[in-house]
């Protein structure tokens, strides 16, 4: 299921938010992934090895358009501890079909085997796009 955050949310026949929007502007699925760039055993994921999962796994999914932004993010272990990380966060806007649906899920099933993480943070919002 998505996450639907925007106030006036409708889920279309697709599944995917949908929100009225001003002339000139279309309603569009837009998803963020979040990819922490630790590992518990090892270095880092380095930028050179991210640009490849990127053009390997998310490029021919999404061969439009993505932006990939730098970050810093935070979150708390098991044991309490706060752990900080660099990190890479996806910005997809797209259709919203079950298609699209399943080939971000593949991506962070391909991200978590790779790099040996326990989860991607995923984030699904409605959004007004004009070109």
């Amino acid at each position: 299921g998505l996450l639907l955050a925007t106030a006036g949310c409708a889920l279309d026949d697709g599944g995917s938010p949908r929100i009225a929007c001003t002339a000139g502007a279309e309603s569009w699925s837009r998803t963020e992934l979040y990819f922490g760039l630790s590992r518990g055993d090892g270095p880092a994921i380095g930028e050179t090895e991210f640009l490849g999962f990127v053009d390997r796994e998310i490029t021919p999914r999404f061969p439009d358009g993505l932006t990939v932004l730098s970050a810093s993010g935070q979150w708390r272990a098991a044991d309490g501890m706060i752990v900080k990380e660099g990190a890479r966060l996806l910005v997809l806007l797209h259709s919203g079909t079950r298609d699209a649906d399943r080939e971000i899920d593949e991506i962070r099933d391909a991200y978590k085997a790779q790099f040996d993480q326990h989860s991607v943070l995923r984030v699904d919002d409605a959004s007004c796009v004009s070109f």
